[in-house]
This record gives structure tokens, sequence and C-alpha cells, in this order.
């Protein structure tokens, strides 16, 4: 099985109930779906993997959402992947206001992109739920009002933003797997970055797109930036703590630049 990250599939995977996780990490034997023959296993066994080896501190992680829009769709689409993935780190914080915060902000960016009838019924069960406290409905919740808003998208002749929603997921899950091993770095954690394969799948992505999305300026950074990243995340050898480190860099500041409302 090819290498993958817990990052994805913040994006683009299923929710599963997590089993008990094993002393170490060995990504071979994790249950998995493949996307675009990428392989991408069953998040929750991942997220369970770095509780048990770091008990990361998910409050920590956590990012205020961006509720508006950006000036332009291509911003709102990597926005409103930012904000899903936030929501499954949420879910990990265990902060019920916090993702009901969430659900409103993917209603609120799906409306922007003409595809809130499709998520209107998830982000109510989203804000139920976490009222409730129940946790896997909640990621269940949010991973079906992703594909939603991807499925919706593609109806309308948009799969290109429905690839640019999956892309901002990435990011902020990335961000959060390098602050995570960053604070307690293990080579086991540090694994979990091994993803040349997604990378390159984004860089192919983003390269067919249409011009219009693809030149414009946030769409052209982020480009740019994956390029760094990429010899970052290779095939072979450990990945260090000053690789981590400036990975976490790299998406940070992309982050950054995709939350700021454009002039």
């Amino acid at each position: 099985m090819k290498k993958i990250s817990l990052t994805f599939f913040l994006a683009t995977a299923g929710f599963a109930m997590a089993a008990e996780p094993p002393a170490h990490i060995d990504l071979g034997k994790f249950p998995a779906k493949t996307v675009d023959d990428v392989v991408v296993p069953v998040p929750s066994e991942v997220f369970s993997v770095l509780d048990k080896l770091q008990s990361p501190n998910w409050h920590e992680i956590l990012r205020t959402v961006k509720t508006n829009p950006g000036g332009q769709r291509s911003q709102t689409a990597l926005v409103l992947g930012t904000v899903i993935a936030e929501g499954f780190i949420a879910v990990e914080a265990k902060d019920s206001e916090e993702v009901k915060k969430i659900g409103r902000a993917v209603l609120n960016l799906a409306n922007a992109i003409h595809v809130e009838k499709s998520v209107r019924a998830r982000t109510t069960s989203i804000i139920e739920a976490a009222d409730k406290k129940d946790w896997p409905t909640v990621r269940v919740e949010l991973d079906r009002a992703l594909h939603d808003v991807k499925n919706a998208m593609t109806e309308l002749k948009d799969d290109q933003l429905a690839q640019l929603v999956s892309l901002g997921g990435w990011l902020r899950g990335t961000e959060a797997l390098t602050t995570i091993v960053g604070k307690n770095y293990t080579k086991d954690g540090a694994e979990l970055l091994h993803q040349p394969k997604l990378v390159e799948y984004f860089e192919r992505r983003l390269s067919e797109m249409d011009p219009r999305l693809k030149n414009s300026a946030l769409v052209s950074k982020v480009q740019k930036r994956l390029l760094e990243i990429r010899p970052l995340i290779s095939d072979s050898g450990d990945v260090s703590q000053k690789t981590v480190e400036r990975i976490r860099e790299i998406t940070a500041d992309l982050i950054q630049s995709i939350t700021t409302k454009e002039p």
C-alpha cells in the first residue's frame, strides 16, 4: 500500500469507528479506500494512533473559522475545505460550541458558491449531534456534507472548485498534523507525512484547471508552494523534525493567505 497521511482524508475519505490503535504505526494495515488511484486510509484509525502515540492537545490546534466568503469563488472553495477540516479537529477536541460554529460556517460558505441546498440538512444534523456530544455522528455528517458539496459542484459543472475544496482541507489537515508532530516529534508520527502521491495528485489537478482559476493570485501561490512541499515529502528516508517544521511553515502561510479576505 502506498504511504499516506492523516491529512488527505480530512478532505476526501469517510469515517468509521476507531478500533484500539496499535503501538506502532503500520500504514499498510489500515482499512482504506481508493480515490483517483490514491490509497486513503480510514481517518479515525490514524487519529486514534496519534492519540495513543502523542496525546495531542486538540484545543491548541483549533483555529477560529472564517465564516464569510472571500472575494472570489476559488477562495471561497478553499476556505470551505479548511472549515470542514477544522470540524474534524473540533470533534477530536470534543468542542461542541466550536463544532456548531463550524456547521453554520459550512452553510454560509456553501451558499456563497450556490450549493447551500445540498448541505442544509447535513449542517442541521451536525449542530444537533454536537449539542448531544454525539461525536461519531458529527464525524459522519461532516464527511457527508463534504461529499454533498462536491457532488453538487460537479452537477453544476464546477468540479474544479470541488478540487479546491479538497485542497483546502488537505492543507489545513497538513498544518494540523505538522503542529502535532512538531510539538512531540517521533519518527512514527512524522511517517504520516510521507505523501508524495497526494502532492502529485493536487499538482496535477491545479495544472489542469481553467486559466481563470489557475491564474488567480491565490491559486497561483498555492500551486507554487506545493512545488516547495513536494521534495520535503518523499518516498525514502525519515522525515526529520526540521522538515516537519518547514512543511508546517509553508502550510500555515497558505492557510493564512486562504483565510485572509482579498482586497
